[in-house]
């Protein structure tokens, strides 16, 4: 569906749910980008994007869904270690997400670690994403958002490569890399990431900074509510059936390691019919691992160690002759 570029353009939601703080200045967010410059008012930073960069995008669309376990097994390259509510109307979805500079082995790879709203059967599905990727041709770190309306074969794109997501925020760069990155067993680096509905549109929060929406009428599914929300961990693997590949999720260590040393999701939430945030255990999370050996998951029930509210820890090295052969 295209988007009606003869609709209203939203500055801001008309309300902000309760628990989510804005603020009322705009924020340099964990980007190294203005220390050349600012963007002049009414325009947005677009980053260059390199010239193989839409192959490789269309390369990664991330096809899956953990109600369709043969569809996920017949897209054999993405593996997964995610938590998930489902069955319900949710209309958003927050996390903190640990971000870490993961290595990626192989051409053609990707580790990344992001928050899914999704609606609809497999071949219709609507989804909006958002959190951080590396790609193996940058090592780099990267804030990104997705989205579909078609079970990713023709609708939708990563970042602002397509019509779709309206950005109003001109301090943040979409794509841009971020500065800030995580050491094991040393000092740690989250970002809050928060999409809601509100204006019959989704909303998207960074910290505390709106950056832009998704209109409701690029979804068919979505433009109602959600009925599954996803956080965790992807990789792909450009070379399935061999050595499974060296590429790491999260920190690249596994959960029992925990904190400062494991990759993790903090105070883990939905929003309900009412316009309020709620801890995501409260529905019952599920646990989606494709390969526990290579890279897993595990659901925290201490909440008040982040300062209350539902955390995970995810994530693993790959390849190793014991564990990930």
């Amino acid at each position: 569906m295209k988007p009606n570029w003869l609709e209203k353009i939203w500055m801001k939601p008309s309300s902000i749910p309760g628990g989510v703080r804005v603020n009322s200045f705009q924020e340099k967010l964990f980007q190294g980008w203005h220390k050349s410059g600012q963007c002049p008012e009414a325009t947005i930073p677009i980053r260059r994007s390199q010239e193989d960069e839409h192959s490789r995008a269309m390369h990664f669309k991330p096809r899956r869904t953990q109600l369709n376990h043969s569809f996920a097994a017949y897209h054999k390259n993405h593996e997964y270690a995610t938590v998930y509510i489902n069955g319900d109307n949710f209309y958003g979805a927050s996390s903190s997400i640990n971000i870490w500079k993961p290595t990626v082995s192989y051409d053609g790879e990707i580790s990344i670690a992001q928050i899914w709203v999704v609606a609809g059967p497999d071949e219709l599905l609507n989804t909006m994403e958002a959190g951080w990727n590396v790609y193996s041709d940058d090592q780099k770190t990267r804030f990104f958002i997705y989205w579909t309306s078609d079970g990713y074969h023709e609708t939708g794109c990563y970042n602002l490569e397509c019509s779709g997501f309206v950005q109003t925020n001109n301090e943040f760069a979409i794509g841009s890399p971020i500065e800030a990155v995580s050491s094991y067993d040393s000092n740690q680096y989250d970002i809050g990431i928060t999409i809601y509905k509100n204006n019959e549109n989704w909303w998207l929060q960074v910290d505390d900074q709106l950056i832009g929406y998704w209109p409701q009428s690029i979804f068919t599914y979505l433009a109602s509510s959600a009925t599954t929300v996803d956080w965790g961990g992807e990789i792909y693997n450009s070379k399935p059936g061999g050595s499974h590949t060296k590429t790491q999720m999260g920190s690249g260590h596994f959960p029992d390691e925990g904190y400062g040393k494991a990759s993790y999701f903090r105070n883990i939430q939905y929003m309900d019919s009412t316009g309020n945030f709620r801890d995501a255990e409260d529905m019952g999370l599920v646990l989606y691992v494709t390969n526990p050996s290579c890279y897993n998951i595990d659901v925290q029930n201490d909440k008040d160690y982040f300062g209350n509210g539902t955390h995970v820890y995810f994530g693993g090295p790959g390849y190793s002759e014991d564990k990930c052969p």
